[in-house]
């Protein structure tokens, strides 16, 4: 048994102990809505630490174009609950929204599955093609250039070029390519399981766009306005979807690397179809929250014996077809997302100067700053799945001790992991914090998120310092660095979203939550754009330079770091004004 998955499991229930005792202080829903939300968070991430290696290593995408793809998912993926959001709160309800959103990802992460044969990296000099040999899997993956059906290793050459390694002298090819003499290509990417992961990806988005908003809307209904319960509420909730994150990141990683991509994402499609279940069967634990706004216009017939609800399930699977020719396109997906701003914005703009009070109207003002905030820190948050994913597999020594070795995927479980630990004792800090009056406004806490991420970065920097002959750095780097992004994303996520439903008017709630998850999709479009400033040249999926490819990571990193620091000290300044707008919603201002 991996040593990882048993550690992780131990730690698992060693921290979710204390969450359970706070459970019962809180609303019944909240119980459903966590177990429910956890293993949809254990199918998302399951999968997002498995892609950007699934998409460079089976598919042989290059770096940048990885990137890309990895971006217009994620943004994708964040984008379309603006418009599950807006059907929600007028037709469908969060309820059953989230149970139809529930049913596509079941189906996407199960299509995932379906992988076929590996593509084959090929390199062509004077006309003739010699293909690369992959063999092994994750830490033990091993790439050689096959020459008369016998395998060599190579090496980067000083040149730009490569060497081939105790290559005969009778060999077709010469033991020195100089850069430009030698083209490489990637052969037998069968088109058509590339189109079946696009279908599977479009699954998925569509179905999250129907679920991430509006369940996060639930745990709003389920408190009163002014409930001190409402923010450690969030903060146990975001433990729930952590701990899905945190177990997805150790066995859906290492089925991944070890047993193949299949084993990995069809375990994310199982802990997907149990968070269903969860939430269909708990329906009487959330009280009568979350239902349609007008049942009786739901349900009347529109379209001959078809009614609003069911015109809305196909036009979703219609969605589907769709978003799997958006999201092959990353340009495509970066003028959706500013079509989607203006509009959203438009929309919100619209509400503030005709239906809006003058307190409602600076609360919105508070929540869209609060949103552009988080723009900053999940992009570089978000480099966890792609630039960091790599980065663990390419710069990280990922030994622990004897044979065990943490595979490259499972790296993610620090982010998830860290909060598994810190989430109890969050919650109880900032309850605490709140009963003796010295709790930080939900503005001094993003920027001191901010801050905290952006050190982070640094953090990496200095570990290049103590990196061996193989420029891996030791593995307490990265565990450092995902411990202050975790503490800073604690000083964010759970604090954003409580705000969310808590300066948002009752009619709003839904469409400020995506709004939010909008402002996340445009992060994530960024943080693929950052990705790709750190692309190396790759062969067969494996970095060909190691040294040069730390050295940019080192660059990248020490830019976007002084992104986190500059955002975070100029929140930090300025919030003893920005608070004032919230008018005391909540006990704020």
């Amino acid at each position: 048994m991996d040593i990882v998955v048993v550690a992780g499991l131990v730690i698992a229930a060693v921290t979710a102990v204390p969450v359970i005792l706070q459970l019962r202080h809180h609303p019944r829903g909240l119980r459903i809505l966590f177990f429910a939300e956890m293993w949809e968070r254990f199918s998302y991430y399951g999968m997002r630490g498995l892609l950007i290696f699934y998409l460079t290593q089976h598919f042989l995408f290059n770096d940048s174009a990885a990137a890309g793809e990895y971006g217009a998912y994620t943004s994708l993926v964040y984008l379309v609950p603006v418009i599950g959001g807006f059907l929600a709160d007028r037709f469908l309800g969060a309820r059953k929204a989230v149970a139809f959103g529930a049913l596509l990802l079941v189906a996407g992460h199960l299509t995932m599955a379906v992988e076929g044969q590996p593509a084959t990296q090929v390199l062509t000099y004077k006309g003739a093609a010699y293909d690369f040999q992959v063999t092994g899997r994750a830490d033990a993956r091993q790439v050689k250039l096959l020459v008369a059906g016998a395998p060599y290793a190579y090496a980067p050459a000083a040149d730009g070029g490569l060497d081939i390694k105790n290559l005969p002298a009778a060999a077709p090819l010469p033991s020195h390519l100089a850069k430009g003499d030698y083209q490489l290509s990637v052969a037998k990417q069968d088109p058509f399981f590339k189109n079946v992961l696009f279908l599977a990806l479009a699954l998925i988005i569509v179905g999250v766009g129907f679920l991430k908003a509006n369940i996060s809307a639930i745990v709003g209904q389920l408190y009163t306005e002014g409930d001190p319960r409402r923010d450690p509420g969030f903060t146990l909730y975001y433990y729930g979807i952590n701990l899905g994150s945190f177990l997805a990141s150790i066995t859906c990683g290492w089925l991944g690397q070890t047993v193949g991509w299949w084993a990995g994402f069809g375990a994310a499609g199982v802990g997907m179809a149990l968070g269903w279940l969860v939430f269909v069967l708990g329906k009487p634990l959330l009280d009568g929250k979350g239902e349609p706004p007008n049942p009786v216009a739901l349900v009347k017939p529109l379209a001959g014996p078809l009614n609003a609800e069911w015109l809305i399930y196909l036009a979703g699977i219609a969605g589907v077809g769709v978003i799997w020719v958006v999201v092959q396109s990353f340009t495509v997906v970066s003028y959706l997302l500013g079509a989607g701003a203006v509009a959203v914005l438009a929309y919100l703009g619209w509400y503030m100067t005709t239906k809006a009070s003058k307190q409602e109207r600076d609360r919105l003002i508070l929540a869209i700053v609060l949103i552009l905030a988080s723009v900053v820190f999940w992009a570089l948050y978000e480099q966890g799945g792609s630039s960091l994913n790599l980065f663990a597999e390419r710069n990280v020594n990922l030994h622990l001790y004897g044979a065990q070795a943490m595979k490259p995927a499972q790296a993610q479980s620090f982010q998830s992991g860290w909060i598994l630990v810190l989430a109890p004792l969050m919650a109880a800090l900032w309850t605490w914090l709140g009963r003796i009056g010295r709790d930080p406004n939900p503005v001094a806490k993003f920027g001191l998120g901010l801050l905290m991420i952006g050190a982070s970065y640094y953090v990496l920097i200095l570990g290049r310092q103590f990196a061996g002959v193989d420029f891996k750095e030791p593995l307490i780097f990265l565990a450092l660095a995902y411990l202050m992004q975790t503490t800073g994303e604690m000083c964010v996520s759970p604090v954003g979203l409580s705000e969310m439903t808590k300066l948002a008017p009752p009619l709003l709630i839904s469409t400020l939550m995506a709004t939010w998850f909008l402002g996340t999709a445009g992060a994530e479009f960024v943080a693929a754009k950052i990705a790709q400033l750190t692309s190396s040249e790759t062969i067969g999926g494996q970095v060909l330079d190691a040294g040069k490819a730390l050295a940019t990571y080192s660059h990248v990193f020490g830019v976007i770091g002084l992104w986190g620091l500059g955002a975070g000290g100029v929140m930090i300044v300025i919030s003893p004004w920005l608070k004032k707008l919230a008018h005391g919603a909540d006990g704020v201002g």
